[in-house]
């Protein structure tokens, strides 16, 4: 009798024991991914290369200075008349750039996913070119997004397990180190090694995500010095440190993902992983100023690209707390790291007055893509549609700012549409510095437009593609066509700028046209390095986080 009393009882036990862990499965997978964690060094001081003791002689190339941030939206800056919370969270320093410099109206990001808009940044060409065209993401992460589903959703997403196969040798092994394979070509040129082979000092801070393995990481790609995360994202503080406010999205799979896996930590020229030392926007721009400093006697490039201001949504306190304005938790703390991350700019272009270098440095801001729907907030885009993952303006249409002053006037405006892929020649032409000649190099040196002594579009298609999405601009006209959906849309930018009509069944002769030229480009892609494991709908006009309707507007992206 004892003995079946034990065994009912244990198995009593073993049935809770279940309950519970269906109960706390967020729980017990964050448990299983911090064990997983690299070890992480205390904080250590970083010894910038010292340049020359005294200024060169002669004529001397601009400095470049780059400052990619990550998921801000149209509409997080207050330079186009709106801002976080209808201007709640004002960004003076971010909008300076375009007041004394050019504002480039429809700027466009080169992808609408970080990773590959970053890879048309580097090397001046449309990533589909070398097969970096899915954002390069753990086999987990894509499963835990490809399998959740929000409550109420209509339209589920899709993991396609029969495709992990496919993976590239060691990429789909349960290791923090298996995402490292899943890296830009190494034979790629990187506006970096075109800088560095022209005499510029070259710095990467911040975020890296073009890959891992030898060959691809930033120190094998041209920068002298890197300090900062070679994967896509990092904690900006401890999610307990009490200098951090948090926010998280219960709804979000990715948010689920990142607060468990992301470790705080840096590495400097491919050291051992170490802390930042304080909230990650604040340390990367400590040391971007020493390194200013460390180089104000010779020409450099510095390659700003701090994660601020993607999730996971962490706000340093006394951000927080300068806005008590805003009363919705969420949207105070994503409006407190803005105002963080504007002050952080405004610190490194203080930085160049103080050092007597800001009338010979080109500066140049812009956004990796658009502000993000999965963090629940619908306005960041505004007044475009859509958001991240998306190729709706939302997703796409970026803030982009040049000043070199002298050079570049003074609140001026540059309408035709250009992208990030002109990133690379624009830098190349300021330093005088010779482009590639053994392959396609898709962007153009903007400064000559900017003069006058070139006119025209610099472009008059630009391409986008996403596996099945796949997106031209001509002239004014822009085609959508997500073939997972069987479905397409046709918008006349020059009346309808954001994107309110489809006139596709209007217009067959003009979508016929401009799918041959979606064909002519692909002809000239190759296949991608690995196949997309997720496709999910992303819903055009209004974030993830709310409820679902059937009829609204959605695309399916891959990745």
């Amino acid at each position: 009798m004892k003995l079946w009393t034990w065994i009912g009882g244990a198995a009593l036990v073993v049935v809770a024991a279940i309950g519970l862990a269906a109960a706390n499965k967020a729980t017990i997978f964050a448990m299983i991914a911090h064990s997983k964690l690299p070890k992480v060094a205390p904080n250590e001081p970083v010894t910038w290369a010292q340049g020359p003791s005294t200024p060169m002689s002669g004529d001397r190339p601009p400095n470049i200075v780059f400052i990619l941030v990550d998921d801000m939206g149209y509409n997080d800056i207050t330079f186009h008349g709106g801002g976080i919370a209808n201007g709640a969270v004002p960004t003076p320093n971010i909008d300076s750039l375009g007041h004394e410099g050019v504002e480039l109206v429809n700027g466009y990001a080169g992808n609408a996913t970080c990773a590959p808009s970053r890879a048309s940044i580097m090397t001046g060409r449309y990533p589909t070119r070398f097969g970096f065209e899915f954002t390069p993401a753990p086999v987990a992460f894509e499963k835990m997004v490809g399998t959740a589903k929000e409550k109420g959703q209509i339209i589920a997403p899709k993991f396609f397990s029969d495709r992990v196969k496919d993976m590239p040798d060691g990429s789909a092994e349960p290791t923090p180190t298996a995402i490292n394979q899943l890296s830009v070509p190494a034979s790629e040129v990187t506006i970096a090694e075109v800088l560095k082979a022209d005499g510029y000092h070259t710095l990467h801070f911040g975020k890296w995500h073009l890959g891992g393995k030898a060959g691809s990481r930033p120190e094998d790609q041209g920068f002298d010095e890197s300090l900062g995360f070679i994967a896509g994202g990092s904690m900006f503080l401890p999610e307990k440190d009490p200098n951090v406010v948090n926010s998280k999205q219960p709804w979000d799979p990715i948010d689920r993902f990142l607060w468990p896996n992301l470790p705080y930590m840096v590495q400097f020229n491919g050291s051992k992983m170490f802390a930042p030392k304080g909230y990650m926007t604040d340390y990367l721009t400590d040391e971007a100023i020493k390194s200013i400093k460390a180089n104000k006697n010779r020409p450099f490039f510095i390659y700003f690209a701090p994660n601020a201001i993607h999730t996971p949504l962490q706000a340093k306190k006394e951000d927080y707390d300068a806005l008590p304005q805003i009363k919705d938790h969420r949207l105070r703390v994503y409006g407190a790291m803005a105002r963080n991350l504007d002050h952080n700019v405004g610190r490194i272009l203080q930085t160049l007055k103080d050092e007597g270098l800001d009338d010979n440095t080109l500066v140049i801001f812009t956004s990796d893509n658009g502000g993000a729907g999965y963090i629940g907030l619908p306005d960041v885009n505004r007044p475009y549609r859509g958001f991240k993952s998306t190729f709706f303006e939302g997703g796409i249409h970026a803030p982009f700012f040049m000043r070199y002053p002298g050079v570049i006037k003074a609140g001026s405006q540059f309408a035709p549409p250009v992208g990030h892929i002109d990133i690379f020649a624009t830098a190349a032409g300021a330093a005088g510095a010779k482009i590639p000649t053994d392959r396609v190099v898709d962007g153009v040196n903007l400064l000559p437009y900017f003069s006058g002594k070139t006119t025209g579009r610099p472009h008059q298609v630009m391409f986008w593609r996403s596996g099945q999405y796949q997106v031209v601009r001509d002239g004014d006209w822009k085609l959508q066509v997500n073939g997972a959906r069987n479905k397409i849309w046709l918008f006349d930018l020059a009346k309808d700028p954001t994107e309110q009509v489809d006139l596709s069944t209007k217009e067959p002769a003009r979508v016929k046209a401009m799918q041959a030229l979606l064909a002519a480009q692909n002809a000239q892609t190759v296949k991608p390095m690995w196949p997309s494991l997720l496709q999910g709908p992303v819903f055009v006009d209004h974030p993830s986080g709310v409820p679902q309707k059937p009829g609204e507007e959605y695309i399916l992206w891959d990745n």
